[in-house]
């Protein structure tokens, strides 16, 4: 649904840590920085609309991070669990540990971490264990 997205800080410096590491633990390459803004992901391009662009923006003033919720796919369940581990590492804020939250179906695993700013991020796998199994064994061979 989402093509690309914007989160707005007021500190870009300290949120380069944080989103380097956690877009990082979730295997998102950095493919941009600037003085204003850091992206992360790919962008679409004509013919290849398969991918996701994540923007981290300075915002010039404080930031008030009310209700926003961003929630990036993780490839497996250890990705939701260092995601959540370093983000707490690069200055994040718990704001839920790694597990299943079985009331959005059974295999939702997820991890939810406030940035230094306040915004609510979230790293989620929809993969049953077994399945995150078999995707790591089929790389491997």
């Amino acid at each position: 649904m989402l093509d690309h997205v914007s989160i707005t800080v007021s500190d870009l410096p300290r949120a380069a840590r944080f989103y380097d590491a956690v877009m990082a633990a979730l295997r998102v390459p950095c493919v941009n920085r600037s003085d204003v803004a850091i992206g992360y992901g790919v962008r679409n391009r004509a013919g290849d609309d398969g991918h996701a662009y994540l923007s981290i923006r300075a915002a010039g003033a404080p930031v008030h991070a009310d209700r926003r919720h961003w929630c990036f796919r993780a490839p497996d369940r250890a990705a939701v669990d260092a995601f959540h581990a370093t983000g707490l590492a690069h200055g994040g804020t718990d704001d839920g540990a790694p597990g299943l939250r079985a009331h959005y179906h059974a295999h939702y695993y997820a991890a939810f971490l406030l940035d230094p700013d306040g915004n609510r991020v979230e790293a989620v796998c929809h993969r049953a264990p077994e399945a995150d199994a078999l995707t790591k064994d089929d790389a491997l061979r």
